[in-house]
């Protein structure tokens, strides 16, 4: 924190439609702790209240910028800074919409000053040593790290106050529990074991840490992208492999986002067809890197493993299920087997899950009871059979979307905001007078 030699960071979070938790997030990414950081938030043409209360709340102002693109966007309007020398390392980016979150990313990484930016969600909730805690691999490492990953959990449930998370709690709803299980083995098992190897394929769109010049040359992110999380770090890793220079991607397992999930059924069917027709426009943008030689670890290693484990995976299900009907009702199914095959890869998957929660808590304890760990350990013994069904369909629905219209919609994520006691308050006492 003392030192001089500390390297600037840039929070970008674009806002689109953001006016519930707006003020709230904001405030949040304000009083982080770290020496040397700005905060670049890009009004991506909402349509609600964001901009006005943001002008409000921060005492904004347009004022003249030098606003460079280096990356080309949807036209830029205006630029707004705070009259209030307390909120100076705040700045607003006012644009047209762009249909996506990576065209207004690229607009605030237009307006960054710092070597590096951190990419985040406006409805996210940052604990507050994230950046200190992220750029320490960027330092430590011998090899240029070009991006960093932390992970993330469900902010649904949990005590807020003020923009920061007082009290972690397991989602009430089932949806967003579920994928609070999700994410933990995606990130803790998963990322992490890919970072050993340096063949992490991708930095979440909730909280990633890049170097601003390599994003820069690589074309940042690709406006028209609905992955574009996959997409900027694909593009990054090859700009470095056509360069022949070394790079590491590397991710902490520490919890140091947390963000919004779906509360229903309907909202999670949105995010799963969007990320869904995002994946299949990444293979058809970078379809030359898979089993690509020439891009070494990220053709041969990375590409693949999302080809068949990610994008394949849905049909082969879908399929594989459709096969066992037919098979039954043939009467060809030798149940003795099937059974024996069921049960291992029930167990396996049981045994995963267990090992991720008890990882998660040798990394940092989150949950205060273990009533609350309990509540997500059950989980796992259900979601083979509730929830990974339902997301095989919504990947296919994507895929099916996608190539048939090639309309890709980013869709609306309506928030619930956060239980803010203080600011309730505030609003009662506003109220009453």
């Amino acid at each position: 924190m003392n030192s001089s030699l500390t390297p600037g960071i840039s929070i970008v979070a674009p806002a689109y439609n953001e006016e519930k938790t707006i003020i709230v997030n904001v405030n949040s990414l304000l009083t982080l702790k770290y020496p040397l950081f700005e905060v670049i938030i890009v009004n991506d043409g909402s349509k609600d209240k964001t901009l006005e209360l943001l002008i409000k709340e921060f005492e904004l102002v347009e004022t003249p910028y030098a606003y460079v693109e280096r990356i080309k966007t949807k036209p830029f309007k205006r630029i707004f800074k705070s009259t209030n020398p307390k909120y100076s390392i705040l700045t607003v980016v006012d644009k047209e919409n762009g249909g996506t979150k990576a065209d207004a990313s690229n607009a605030g990484i237009n307006a960054a000053q710092y070597p590096y930016f951190l990419c985040t969600d406006v409805d996210c909730i940052l604990d507050r040593n994230t950046m200190l805690r992220m750029i320490k691999p960027i330092l430590n490492s011998k090899t240029l790290t070009i991006a960093v990953g932390a992970t993330l959990r469900m902010s649904n449930s949990c005590d807020v106050e003020d923009g920061v998370i007082k009290r972690v709690r397991p989602p009430r709803g089932l949806v967003a529990r579920f994928q609070e299980l999700e994410y933990l083995r995606a990130y803790l098992f998963g990322k992490m074991g890919w970072s050993l190897i340096n063949c992490v394929p991708n930095i979440s769109g909730g909280l990633g840490l890049f170097n601003k010049e390599v994003a820069i040359d690589a074309g940042g992110y690709d406006g028209e992208s609905h992955a574009e999380d996959m997409d900027l770090l694909t593009k990054m890793a090859s700009h470095m492999i056509n360069n022949k220079r070394n790079y590491r991607i590397q991710y902490i397992p520490v919890s140091c986002c947390w963000t919004e999930g779906p509360p229903n059924l309907k909202i999670l069917s949105r995010q799963r067809v969007r990320w869904a027709t995002g994946l299949a426009q990444l293979f058809l943008v970078h379809r030359k890197i898979l089993f690509n030689y020439r891009f070494k670890k990220l053709g041969l290693v990375i590409f693949p493993f999302i080809f068949v484990f990610e994008f394949l995976a849905p049909i082969i299900e879908l399929l594989g299920f459709i096969w066992f009907i037919l098979l039954i009702l043939k009467g060809d199914v030798n149940w003795h087997t099937a059974g024996y095959i069921f049960l291992y890869a029930y167990s396996f998957a049981v045994s995963i899950g267990t090992l991720v929660i008890l990882f998660d808590n040798f990394v940092q304890r989150q949950y205060k009871t273990f009533y609350e760990t309990l509540k997500l350990w059950i989980l796992i013994f259900l979601e083979g059979f509730i929830y990974h069904p339902l997301l095989i369909f919504f990947s296919i629905k994507g895929y099916f979307n996608y190539y048939t219209s090639k309309e890709v919609k980013w869709g609306t994520m309506t928030r619930q905001g956060f239980d803010n006691k203080k600011q309730a308050n505030k609003s009662n006492e506003q109220t009453s007078i």
